[in-house]
């Protein structure tokens, strides 16, 4: 059998050979669903296989179905590639293997959870006492934000959901614009929410305010911004729309996916003004920031609801043998169990600084402006 040291080698050179080829290889495949069966099918083995044969093989078939998301010249949906350095962290994540559910699960994991959300909230502009979760993506995140939405506004009517659960509740009217993103939603299935109310929306997809005042009542509301519509790029108004859920109390929950990172550029961030005003956000790291596929972030301003929405026990806080208060992600997110998504996001960021966030965001919107006047010049 290959030895670990070897099988990672020759796994990374299969990487790197990929990695080489983006700039010349097809961006989507032209191989067929029925070629790719065929080449990856077949009976499992009955006996063991040497871990370098597996690898090689796989590699060898399911190349040609591998889409080029990573080459400058994909331009398929809002998808992101992946910086080396949070590719490489990625790898060291699935090296080191932790069970990020509980701190005991690895202690370097949860801690930097802690450090990348501070880096988050400072890059971002968002409360300070924020708390942070980390997700497969901004589905999940919705699910999570939501989800303390859920508890936090029929808290402040009386109504325990955790212990109560939803029958007998008072209704919770959810507002969202008409042009959300669909996974707003599913994610209010999940949640037993059901249909939400729908206002009414510009044509480049903004919710429009005094829709939204008109669609406001007294009692258990939560309203569902976004930060960069998917098709058009157009943000909410946000400042209008913090207006009337402070007037009314609803809680804002802001759908940032790839759109909140505008927060961070001095000559974009206008588009986010009043984003700090709201009480949960979500983003995706696997977009824009350019993190390996699967990374969610959701941010919360207030941190009891969250853990309150999500934690499994009545305490989160556990003791180290210096007596620090140490955090157990299983309190802020659904997943037990899960992959150290922080690592990643760390190294991303740190890769990055500051600056070169910056730049990566306007130089971005700089190249889709370029685009926007040369396809307007064909008409």
């Amino acid at each position: 059998m290959t030895e670990p040291r070897d099988l990672l080698r020759r796994t990374a050179e299969i990487a790197a050979d990929y990695l080489e080829s983006l700039e010349e290889r097809p961006v989507f495949p032209r191989t067929s669903p029925d070629e790719l069966r065929e080449a990856l099918g077949g009976p499992l083995p009955e006996e063991p296989l040497d871990p370098a044969e597996v690898v090689g093989e796989l590699a060898e078939a399911a190349e040609p179905g591998v889409v080029a998301i990573g080459s400058g010249r994909y331009f398929g949906f809002v998808i992101g590639g992946a910086l080396p350095a949070a590719l490489a962290a990625d790898w060291l994540t699935s090296a080191w293997d932790q069970n990020a559910g509980l701190y005991v699960g690895g202690p370097s994991a949860s801690v930097v959870e802690q450090v990348t959300r501070d880096w988050l909230l400072d890059l971002l502009g968002l409360p300070g006492e924020s708390s942070i979760g980390f997700v497969t993506g901004t589905q999940m995140a919705h699910v999570t934000g939501l989800a303390a939405a859920r508890f936090h506004v029929l808290d402040g009517v009386g109504w325990d959901v955790n212990r109560e659960g939803l029958t007998g509740a008072p209704p919770i009217r959810v507002l969202v614009g008409e042009k959300r993103h669909v996974t707003i939603d599913r994610a209010l299935r999940f949640l037993g929410l059901g249909a939400p109310t729908t206002v009414a929306a510009d044509e480049q997809g903004r919710m429009k305010p005094e829709a939204l005042r008109e669609a406001l009542r007294e009692g258990p509301t939560i309203v569902c911004a976004q930060a960069g519509e998917v098709n058009t790029g157009a943000f909410d108004p946000l400042p209008q729309i913090a207006d009337a859920c402070e007037e009314f109390g609803g809680w804002l929950h802001v759908d940032g996916a790839f759109g909140i990172w505008a927060a961070v550029s001095p000559r974009l961030r206008h588009l986010v003004a009043g984003l700090e005003r709201a009480d949960s956000w979500t983003t995706d790291a696997h977009k824009w920031l350019n993190v390996p596929y699967d990374s969610g972030i959701v941010l919360c301003a207030h941190p009891e609801s969250h853990r309150i929405a999500m934690t499994v026990s009545a305490s989160y806080l556990i003791q180290d043998e210096g007596a620090r208060r140490v955090r157990d992600q299983v309190d802020w997110v659904p997943e037990f169990s899960r992959r150290a998504r922080g690592f990643p996001i760390y190294a991303a960021l740190r890769s990055l600084g500051r600056s070169g966030l910056v730049d990566l965001v306007e130089r971005c919107c700089g190249a889709a402006s370029r685009f926007a006047e040369a396809i307007a010049e064909l008409e």
